[in-house]
């Protein structure tokens, strides 16, 4: 009976581990600290600035702002980007075109999922 308890407490706390990384990231964390979150996929949710998309372009990018910053994130899906105003969750790899030193430049999100809010 006791290695049952011992087996669904392991469960349970593998569940709640697990869940820890579905939670939402704050934008002024990722800037503040990129080194933490480069090349790791972590979630954002806020508000559409602005977006741009072209049917002959390859890379189509949109802006998030959550209240604490912004972030550009690029998509290649085919996929309608969404447009100003909607309000988004964001799964994706913080990736930088250059750093030097502490400072990072070009830092965006490459989308891996996307959920509109309505």
């Amino acid at each position: 009976m006791r290695s049952r308890t011992s087996f669904a407490v392991l469960v349970l706390m593998s569940v709640v581990l697990a869940g820890c990384g579905l939670t939402t990231k704050r934008i002024a964390d990722i800037q503040r600290y990129p080194g933490q979150y480069f090349d790791r996929s972590v979630t954002i949710e806020g508000r559409v600035t602005s977006s741009f998309a072209g049917p002959m372009l390859p890379v189509q990018f949109y802006k998030i702002d959550d209240g604490t910053g912004e972030m550009t994130v690029l998509t290649t899906t085919t996929a309608r980007v969404p447009g100003r105003g909607q309000w988004v969750r964001v799964q994706g790899r913080v990736e930088e075109l250059a750093s030097f030193g502490e400072r990072s430049f070009g830092l965006h999100m490459r989308e891996e999922r996307l959920t509109i809010k309505r």
